[in-house]
């Protein structure tokens, strides 16, 4: 079952080679190209929380997700999360653009979310943000991501949070039309977060490791101590539907960028 994320990952590479925006390449041309178009005066960008009740789930790939499951998705195991807040949506252009004062991204729209985003450009990202509100935002740990996109304490035994189809929640493959789609389009979870699955992957907080769930601690499981790739969650508008599970896990350099893979954030109370 390897293969499906390897197959999956070489589409993606074919699909976007004209596009991607290396660790070394042309960010800053484009971002001087955007900040011309006036667009530095915008206010504080509004990001829209949702509090999530901490409680225990099952982390990782279950028989309810369909055949498929891939070895770091195994075992099933037992985690604890305290509460926190994550956003309703991924970031938006708009929101980037607001504090970076550019836009990195290949399919263009105020209300579409941000992509070519690295794990590195985040954290500055994020650091700017933080100074600018007050407040102190944050990368989701990947635990915190999948008891989120399953619908925390309110989780329904549905493979799709509460609905049957993929295409309800997402815009993968058989529905995108090739490209991003503004966010908040299809059906939300239980705790009324949209694109968990669909639209772009999500840059989570926590190292890769293909065999941490033999090792996870229960509570509050923050990732391996140190790696060599960052994991991202979710699927995007190129993913076939056998990837649009919550419990895929996928991973990548943290520089790496490309036209499929965002975030959203997330805070602690």
């Amino acid at each position: 079952m390897r293969e499906i994320r390897m197959i999956s990952k070489k589409i993606v590479l074919l699909m976007a080679a004209a596009a991607v925006i290396t660790a070394s390449g042309t960010a800053a041309a484009q971002t001087s190209a955007d900040t011309s178009a006036g667009t530095s005066a915008e206010a504080v960008p509004h990001i829209e929380m949702v509090f999530v009740n901490g409680g225990t789930f099952k982390m990782g790939c279950p028989n309810l997700d369909g055949e498929g499951c891939l070895s770091d998705e195994r075992p099933r195991h037992d985690v604890k999360v305290g509460h926190f807040l994550i956003s309703r949506y991924p970031v938006t252009q708009r929101q980037w653009r607001t504090v970076m004062g550019g836009n990195p991204s290949n399919f263009r729209g105020d209300s579409l979310p941000v992509e070519q985003v690295s794990w590195n450009d985040i954290q500055a990202f994020i650091k700017r943000l933080n100074v600018m509100t007050g407040k102190k935002y944050r990368l989701p740990t990947e635990a915190e991501w999948e008891y989120a996109a399953r619908g925390g304490a309110k989780a329904s035994g549905e493979p799709f949070f509460g609905h049957k189809f993929v295409a309800d929640v997402a815009w993968y493959e058989y529905n995108s039309r090739g490209r991003t789609l503004p966010v908040g389009g299809k059906e939300p979870n239980g705790l009324g977060l949209y694109d968990v699955l669909g639209n772009v992957w999500e840059w989570v907080g926590d190292w890769y490791d293909t065999i941490y769930y033999r090792e996870s601690p229960v509570n509050n499981p923050r990732g391996p101590r140190n790696g060599l790739e960052r994991v991202y969650r979710g699927c995007a508008f190129n993913s076939g539907e056998p990837v649009c599970r919550v419990s895929v896990r996928n991973y990548a350099k943290p520089g790496y960028r490309m036209v499929n893979l965002g975030f959203r954030l997330a805070q602690t109370p």
